[in-house]
């Protein structure tokens, strides 16, 4: 601003001392730097302000309506300046004192322009300023026309010298050249203030971000991309598309990976990421029922398919909450599996079983060393399969009127989970048998690797 606003006062005095039209259009052109330079200033402050509830995307924009005030007046003035330069063709009305202060002023503008331009290219970089772009590549401008009108006078000098007529239009016809000049930066400027200002983003850039986040394992589909700039900020607002059986906690790790692959594309990015369920086609009936199951906020287990002539029976078992009534709970399951035969209509039909979910934190009473029997029966059952290697940790313990029993079961690394689930329900059925008064029963397998540990 300091720089702008000496240029214009010594270029002012140099046009009105000499009476050259290019001078005085190159004084203009300074005046336009020093309120593009306030303007600027300005807008940089006001843009670097955080999101309020007022501005919930931020000010950046402050800097492009800038940007786009700045190439306002600098069409104004190379309006005017075309004017005037065509009124002295026309009237010869202006003769032009020669000196040798306009053209150190115009030289000392040269280095001054020069100077700014590199210093301001910098920031923008740095910090990706529209506005400071904008000056940059303004004043780097400032440098040719700044020329212009230096020939336009060196012309002019020569035509009084050595009487030659024509170049009497020099000064003016170098001033038209420097408004032209301007015009065409104005155009380009107006062009990407206004790109900006209706959330115009180049398709690349979609176009990366896209391939980014299609490389991400797990998302079907990217159904919807949106970005917008706001000044140096960028926004992006995706949604994606998931398999619907995943959890909501496998979700959010995916929408961090989402949001990850976006700054890859496009660093420092505001990211919002919007996520649908959406169906697989490799989906297996067991996947369309524990995705009825999710839908509904409840717990299945123990699924199972079964085929009997050509038709499908499916059983599970399904956990509510233990203070429910049961009228409420019959009409719960039934709606759900009405749903399931909906989502999967090859199956003939759907048999639930129902049991309670936990509600309450039980508080055990240890029975400490109180009945070697149950952990003797424990390990006699155990014995009956080839399979286990070692029962250990046993904690007998009683709740009320119920007696529990948990422990660890050491079982062959490569034994398949379809034959440990085998295993261990064998286990607990034999025991069971021989403690009829155990009401429940947690076994924990674990790896022989595991347990050598």
């Amino acid at each position: 601003m300091l720089a702008a606003g000496a240029m214009t006062v010594l270029k002012l005095a140099a046009g009105l001392f000499s009476g050259s039209l290019g001078v005085l259009s190159d004084a203009a052109h300074s005046a336009l730097d020093l309120a593009g330079s306030a303007l600027t200033f300005f807008s940089v402050q006001v843009s670097d302000k955080p999101a309020d509830d007022d501005h919930t995307y931020g000010h950046g924009k402050i800097e492009n309506l800038s940007a786009f005030g700045e190439a306002g007046l600098m069409a104004v003035s190379c309006a005017w300046i075309i004017w005037e330069a065509m009124q002295r063709m026309i009237r010869h009305t202006v003769e032009i004192r020669h000196s040798l202060w306009p053209v150190l002023v115009l030289l000392t503008s040269i280095a001054v322009d020069y100077w700014r331009s590199r210093e301001l290219r910098a920031v923008a970089e740095r910090t990706g300023s529209a506005a400071l772009a904008t000056d940059a590549f303004h004043f780097a401008s400032d440098i040719w026309s700044t020329l212009a009108v230096l020939a336009g006078l060196g012309a002019t000098w020569i035509g009084s010298h050595f009487d030659i007529g024509w170049l009497r239009y020099a000064d003016p016809c170098a001033a038209v050249l420097v408004s032209l000049m301007i015009l065409r930066l104005t155009l380009r400027v107006s062009r990407e203030t206004v790109a900006v200002l209706m959330d115009e983003v180049p398709s690349e850039t979609r176009s990366r971000i896209l391939r980014e986040v299609e490389q991400v394992a797990g998302v079907l589909d990217v159904e919807q991309a949106r970005v917008r700039r706001a000044g140096a900020a960028y926004f992006a607002d995706l949604t994606v598309a998931l398999p619907r059986r995943y959890t909501f906690e496998h979700t959010g790790e995916l929408v961090h990976e989402v949001t990850e692959a976006v700054h890859r594309a496009l660093p420092g990015a505001d990211v919002v990421v919007h996520t649908v369920p959406r169906h697989e086609r490799t989906e297996s009936i067991f996947d369309r029922v524990r995705a009825v199951a999710a839908r509904n906020n409840v717990s299945v287990h123990e699924l199972s398919v079964q085929s009997h002539r050509g038709r499908l029976r499916v059983e599970q078992h399904l956990e509510l909450d233990e203070t429910l009534p049961l009228s409420s709970a019959h009409s719960f399951v039934t709606a759900m599996e009405a749903e399931i035969l909906r989502e999967a209509p090859e199956i003939d039909s759907v048999l639930t079983h129902i049991e309670s979910e936990p509600a309450t934190i039980e508080q055990p009473d240890v029975m400490v060393e109180a009945d070697r029997r149950i952990e003797q029966a424990l390990r006699a059952a155990a014995a009956h399969f080839p399979e286990i290697t070692d029962v250990h940790e046993i904690t007998v313990g009683r709740s009320g009127e119920h007696i529990h029993l948990s422990c660890h079961c050491t079982l062959p690394d490569d034994l398949p989970m379809r034959r440990v689930h085998e295993v261990i329900t064998g286990l607990e059925d034999r025991f069971k048998l021989a403690c009829p008064e155990v009401y429940r029963v947690t076994i924990h397998p674990e790896p022989v690797t595991d347990n050598l540990r």
